[in-house]
């Protein structure tokens, strides 16, 4: 039977019972993340048989505790935090925060009280078979969920996602502790709030938390938060954060844990200690490939990530999208990878059942020069393709342009909540941009122009010849190239 509010539908047998027979197929497709979803949808819509194998709810992480509810809170956040600039800008402002307004959007608006009704109807609407349960290969073609085997004609696709990353710090496991689900489920905030991880997920929910008033305080181990992206960047989102309040601790370990009924302690390496009510670990996220029988096809359930080529091939009839293959816990990187793995299907099924309406021929390629990220912070952090030290490690004549934006124009009107710059980051001996970088109060929205220009390899000349709206924001990405070739 299927879970309190979600659709009806197949379920694998229990350990036990009666084998059932083997049901043939076209395409099976495990884990309805992101990814997975997209490419079960489209491929039923298509005219396919396709069984859709999930374990949790339709739609994965990003509709339910990542991308969307978490923007719902970070949209709050913000206006709380424009609010109060009011008093710069435009007269006096009284802010109250109330966080149930938030919870009760997340809950009725995004989740639907974390229920995958319209997801599940979604896709057994266009003829797919939806199982509740866990999908693991047993050979070349052949899924077994409990005791029922799936033979699929055409092949597999894989979209199991990832978990988050637990630290093997003293103390810490059967804590308590939170994930991002928690956090995201929150109904009542606590007082106090110590978060493991500067990442873009442990940044994002401190900020949040903050500016609804919890005390918070944020323990890297590295020497910045953000150290993927631009020391720049970094230093941004650290100076905004304190300037909320958090205080932030930057190459500090946490060496154990304790919990003692009211509280968490986090004892760092170098001695201090950080109280909070709640301890919300955001260490990273891993692929679960050992439960997926990959051994069975010739793959290495050990790996860190999916290897796969650029039409999402992980092996002879298996595919791969999503974070399990190891291109960025990005919704966007999973759609593009569930369409160029649909055109690849379509094409191999037309092949093999000899049916008309094949893709392509598998003429798109996945292409992960210019992936850009969002980091939804105040101010937002957007970047594509290589950072400056990723750039000389590759050992390219790297030239550097950049500008504040709160010298330009629009910086200076905006005057408050203006902290921010455009990076950017060419190639001279081809006269392209390699990478960018976009920081301010649209830092992800001005990052397209950028994307773009990275992804077409537009000539640094032909940037420095457009016409930039003014006064805009993006306006600034010309006096950025206009000192990159000075």
């Amino acid at each position: 039977m299927a879970e309190p509010g979600q659709t009806q539908t197949d379920v694998g047998t229990t350990e036990g019972a009666n084998p059932a027979a083997e049901l043939t197929v076209d395409v099976v497709v495990i884990g309805l993340g992101v990814g997975g979803e997209e490419t079960a949808n489209r491929l039923a819509e298509a005219g396919l048989s396709v069984v859709g194998i999930e374990h949790n709810l339709v739609g994965g992480e990003c509709p339910f505790w990542g991308c969307v509810p978490s923007k719902m809170m970070i949209r709050a956040a913000n206006a709380l935090a424009e609010a109060r600039r009011v008093d710069q800008l435009a007269g006096r402002a009284r802010v109250e925060p109330d966080w149930s307004t938030v919870a009760g959007r997340i809950r009725n608006d995004a989740t639907a009280g974390w229920t995958d009704n319209a997801g599940a109807e979604r896709f057994t609407s266009k003829g797919g078979r939806l199982v509740r349960g866990s999908g693991r290969l047993v050979g070349p073609g052949l899924v077994r969920v409990g005791d029922q085997l799936y033979r699929a004609r055409v092949g597999v696709v894989l979209g199991t996602g990832t978990t988050p990353v637990i630290p093997p710090v003293p103390g810490l496991a059967g804590t308590p502790y939170w994930t991002n689900r928690e956090a995201i489920e929150l109904a009542e905030l606590p007082e106090s709030l110590v978060i493991l991880g500067g990442g873009a997920i442990g940044v994002e929910l401190a900020q949040v938390f903050a500016r609804f008033g919890v005390r918070v305080g944020i323990v890297e181990a590295g020497g910045r938060v953000l150290a993927l992206e631009e020391p720049e960047s970094s230093e941004r989102v650290a100076a905004a954060l304190r300037a909320d309040g958090v205080t932030v601790h930057t190459g500090a370990r946490a060496e154990r844990v304790a919990h003692d009924g009211t509280g968490f302690t986090v004892h760092l390496a170098d001695g201090d200690e950080l109280r909070g009510e709640r301890l919300l670990v955001a260490t990273g996220r891993r692929a679960v490939l050992d439960t997926l029988g990959l051994d069975t096809v010739g793959l290495d359930p050990t790996a860190r990530f999916l290897d796969t080529d650029d039409r999402m091939r992980a092996a002879d009839g298996i595919w791969a999208v999503g974070d399990l293959t190891g291109h960025g816990a990005f919704t966007h990187v999973a759609m593009y990878q569930a369409g160029i793995a649909i055109d690849d299907i379509l094409q191999r099924a037309a092949d093999i059942l000899q049916r008309a309406g094949g893709g392509d021929g598998g003429a798109r390629r996945a292409d992960y020069r210019a992936v850009p990220r969002v980091t939804f912070t105040d101010p937002e952090v957007g970047a594509v393709g290589l950072t400056e030290r990723q750039a000389r490690d590759r050992g390219l004549n790297v030239r550097v342009g950049f500008t504040l934006l709160s010298d330009s124009t629009r910086g200076w009107i905006h005057e408050v909540g203006d902290e921010g710059f455009i990076k950017l980051v060419a190639d001279v001996d081809r006269g392209v941009l390699v990478g960018a970088t976009s920081v301010g109060p649209v830092g992800g929205e001005v990052l397209s122009a950028l994307a773009v220009a990275v992804h077409a390899e537009v000539p640094l000349s032909t940037l420095a010849g457009m016409i930039y709206a003014y006064p805009t924001f993006h306006r600034a990405i010309e006096t950025a190239v206009r000192s990159l070739l000075q």
